[in-house]
């Protein structure tokens, strides 16, 4: 009994890297016009998905750098631009075996993909640790060192699921304090801070997503409290709307004083 198309559609959906080739080779000598076309699109998604896997193992050399350490963790901050809302942090450890096709940056991701992607990373990561500052914070200490705050307080947070990490990969910068938080029971942590971070290294584009949607939806739910400041669109960040509606209105609980100091002025005048 000939294989239905329907049957061999299901058969390439569920194909992975190691498989495809014997479907291809399995099919290749059907004279059916539609299972033709359906192997010319399995062949280019596999060439895309190798494509993938190498972009993959580029952005691995700092994890493969660190291979025989236990926990490497990549840390990551969103939110140290906008005019309302915490800056916020995400330290998150990844699995060995496990390949998270299409992860990177968060900023160069779709949000339909960011939010597979963080779901993927929630349930498939060793640890994952959140950390925040409000904008009280950032008015008190400023921008600067309410990161590091929220940077620290992740890296913790984390290190309640699989201990401290043995190598911090930081996007860009050097973490201060974050040695003297484990030094009596770890000792200290190395850091490798990493231009451009997020696009260099996965572990530092999982945290990057984990930490854009975790303050994404943060900023939604401020919206429904603090309506009309656009917080679900702008996500606090100074768009030429949330600009005006702060010089009609004034800002909200949420504000960082610091930040409006600029605009509030520019209105007396």
């Amino acid at each position: 009994m000939q294989v239905t198309y329907l049957q061999i559609k299901e058969e390439l959906q569920n194909a992975t890297l190691e498989t495809y080739d014997a479907i291809l080779e399995k099919y290749k000598e059907d004279s059916r016009a539609s299972v033709q076309k359906l192997l010319v699109a399995a062949r280019k998604k596999k060439e895309s998905l190798l494509a993938e896997c190498e972009r993959l193992s580029n952005m691995m050399e700092y994890e493969r750098k660190y291979a025989d350490y236990a926990v490497v963790c990549g840390i990551d901050e969103v939110g140290r631009g906008p005019l309302a809302g915490p800056v916020l942090a995400a330290a998150v450890v990844l699995p060995k075996d496990h390949l998270f096709f299409y992860l990177n940056d968060s900023k160069q991701l779709t949000e339909r993909r960011r939010n597979q992607l963080y779901d993927e990373i929630m349930e498939h990561a060793i640890a994952v640790g959140i950390g925040s500052a409000d904008h009280k914070v950032i008015d008190e200490i400023n921008i600067l060192q309410a990161t590091y705050q929220a940077m620290r307080e992740a890296v913790s947070n984390m290190a309640k699921v699989c201990g401290a990490p043995d190598v911090l990969l930081n996007d860009a910068v050097t973490i201060p304090g974050i040695s003297e938080l484990f030094l009596e029971k770890y000792g200290r942590i190395h850091q490798e801070p990493i231009i451009k971070g997020d696009a260099k290294s996965l572990s530092i584009a999982a945290a990057s997503v984990v930490a854009k949607v975790t303050r994404d939806r943060l900023m939604d739910e401020y919206d429904k409290i603090y309506p009309g400041y656009g917080f679900l669109q702008n996500k606090g960040y100074g768009t030429r709307e949330h600009i005006a509606k702060i010089l009609k209105d004034g800002p909200c609980e949420i504000h960082r004083e610091t930040f409006l100091k600029g605009i509030l002025a520019a209105k007396r005048f």
